[in-house]
């Protein structure tokens, strides 16, 4: 009787063990499973169990571990957080080399992020900027612009960076005349993802970009922006680029598009 429990007992575990496994396989492949998992079910637990936010530990372990006044530390720190303790959804290291080269491509003296997050990509953005070039990024939630903040003023790039607080298709409009903006020479959409498309309507009836102006989209696969996609790929104004790459910090395929405004 003993035996036979303990044999049950056993084929119980190796199955939680196999499927475990296949979750773990799951979450790093597919799509769907990894968002659930890493950024609803996960975070709700450890959010309840510390009290605190993953904003909060993403900037606690900045603030702990890199070094203050020197933005690729803060990077490289944020990188080895999101990789190694907790997902989070920054443009992450892969794609924040796609993200490097156009703007280092670009050289651009005004640029403009549309989705802060914690600063990462603000930071990435901002360590590239030529003197006297500048960049207006754009949050909506105010708990979560907050931290950017102090990881933006941690990081030393506050004088390039200028955040702004509220939902895009308000701030879009007032970028003229409350903060003095003439063209963009770069965009970064990074935002909420069904705002792909209308923001960049908004962008140009707003006569905010020129001739050669760069737009830069991140996860047009995961979660995806399927309407931004056949906006600009159908619209003779923008010529597109696309490149191939992964969900940040997973194995997860992902992709960035690039679109040249033709004027």
């Amino acid at each position: 009787m003993l035996e036979s429990y303990s044999a049950l007992l056993f084929i119980v575990f190796a199955l939680l063990f196999i499927l475990l496994l296949l979750f773990r396989v799951l979450v790093r492949r597919n799509a769907t499973v990894a968002l659930l998992w890493n950024d609803v079910i996960r975070e709700k637990i450890t959010n309840f169990i510390m009290n605190q936010s993953k904003e909060q530990r993403i900037l606690n372990f900045v603030l702990q571990n890199a070094v203050r006044g020197d933005p690729s530390s803060v990077v490289d720190t944020i990188d080895k957080y999101c990789s190694q303790k907790e997902w989070a959804m920054n443009v992450g290291n892969e794609k924040g080399l796609i993200l490097d080269k156009t703007v280092e491509e670009v050289n651009p003296s005004v640029a403009l992020e549309l989705g802060t997050y914690c600063g990462y990509s603000a930071v990435r953005i901002a360590r590239l900027l030529k003197a006297g070039a500048y960049l207006l990024t754009v949050e909506l939630n105010p708990e979560v612009a907050a931290i950017a903040k102090q990881i933006i003023e941690f990081a030393g790039v506050q004088d390039k960076v200028k955040l702004l607080e509220g939902p895009s298709q308000e701030i879009i409009p007032q970028l003229k005349k409350k903060y003095e903006v003439d063209t963009l020479d770069f965009v970064f959409l990074d935002h909420w993802k069904d705002r792909y498309a209308p923001d960049t309507i908004l962008l140009q009836e707003c006569n905010l970009l020129r001739k050669g102006s760069v737009l830069l989209a991140d996860n047009i696969i995961v979660p995806g922006a399927p309407e931004f996609i056949k906006y600009i790929r159908n619209n003779p104004r923008f010529q597109c680029t696309n490149y191939p790459s992964h969900l940040e910090y997973m194995k997860v395929e992902d992709a960035m598009e690039k679109a040249v405004f033709l004027g």
